[in-house]
């Protein structure tokens, strides 16, 4: 990335006719090539972005002034981006394509928006099924791929998805770039108008540094990590199996992410205990303006009010070693013991 930071070797505007500008155009094209390929979508229809807020918000635009179906558990940037329907989940967090259809049969919605996997319990949504309803209506189906980009395979095709979310920050690349990956022959509108880049689709000088960054995390993806940290989470849920509540264990998941509860203790009291044994997690989406905030994916899921006001969100990486899987159980025991009295 720092050849392309400005005040550095290549300074171009990627929009410039000048040998610098073009320089800066082509990699910036390299980048783009390298994100679509990571998703199987086509390069030309490969949006670039602030972040995945923007592309959300970007694809929810789509709809026009029609109706919009959303699942109840989705991430804040598209629960509060526009006034949407509300489909529920069952106990696992997953959409029943059952529910979905009546639910496409009563509203008719112009889009319909899904995460492919959730940023707090991690359960991955059974996507072509809910594809093929999707598609029955004539309606456009957005997904929301950011937590499952490099933690499971993701193939915009195979998914059936009409538009797709990406984030370079969940998978170690920088933060704020992000991409909307769109299907050939989908024309889209732009939420952003001025000097016309990305195709008139998102104006605004080109971030190429951020794209550059993100090309390289994706190309440093390892898929053989999936299956160590698979392994560790699973450690860690097995150790802690009798002493806590594992929320969604049984559903399909992402291997990173592990939704655990302590009875007793409230999310906000471990949050800030293990902080001070210098282990950081979180309570609900990441998201949230440095609050603790109360998951509105639990409620969704019609988890039980003890649950759902003592459960913190775990998330393993590429660095996680066994030894941080010791620390951090040795912490939760150590938390749990403190306040587990009434905390």
């Amino acid at each position: 990335m720092s050849a392309y930071w400005e005040g550095a070797a290549i300074v171009g505007n990627p929009s410039s006719v000048h040998v610098f500008g073009r320089r800066s155009r082509a990699a910036l094209e390299r980048a783009r090539r390298v994100i679509a390929r990571a998703v199987g979508g086509p390069s030309a229809g490969t949006i670039l972005t602030s972040g995945a807020t923007e592309a959300n918000g970007l694809a929810l635009a789509q709809a026009g002034g029609g109706p919009i179906l959303t699942s109840a558990i989705e991430h804040p940037s598209v629960l509060d981006a526009r006034d949407a329907l509300r489909l529920g989940c069952n106990g696992d967090g997953l959409v029943d394509p059952d529910d979905l259809a009546v639910a496409m049969e009563r509203y008719h919605p112009a889009l319909v928006s899904v995460m492919l996997a959730n940023n707090e319990i991690g359960t991955v949504q059974p996507m072509e099924a809910l594809a093929a309803i999707v598609h029955e209506y004539d309606a456009l189906l957005h997904v929301d791929a950011v937590q499952a980009l490099g933690r499971m395979d993701v193939d915009m095709s195979g998914l059936g998805a009409d538009m797709l979310s990406i984030s370079a920050h969940k998978i170690g690349g920088p933060k704020g770039v992000g991409a909307l990956v769109v299907r050939d022959g989908l024309d889209i509108a732009p939420n952003m108008r001025g000097g016309g880049q990305e195709q008139r689709r998102r104006s605004g000088t080109e971030h190429v540094a951020g794209a550059m960054g993100f090309a390289a995390a994706l190309d440093a993806i390892d898929s053989r990590e999936r299956e160590r940290i698979r392994q560790l989470r699973d450690a860690l849920e097995n150790a802690l199996a009798g002493e806590a509540v594992i929320v969604a264990r049984q559903a399909p998941r992402i291997p990173n992410t592990s939704a655990i509860a302590m009875p007793g203790v409230t999310s906000a009291i471990q949050v800030m205990s293990l902080d001070l044994d210098g282990v950081a997690v979180s309570s609900g989406s990441a998201c949230s303006s440095g609050k603790v905030s109360r998951s509105h994916v639990l409620e969704a899921m019609g988890v039980d009010e003890a649950i759902i006001s003592s459960t913190i969100r775990v998330s393993l990486g590429w660095d996680t070693s066994d030894r941080d899987i010791e620390c951090f159980i040795e912490a939760w025991r150590r938390v749990r013991n403190r306040c587990g009295s009434g905390g």
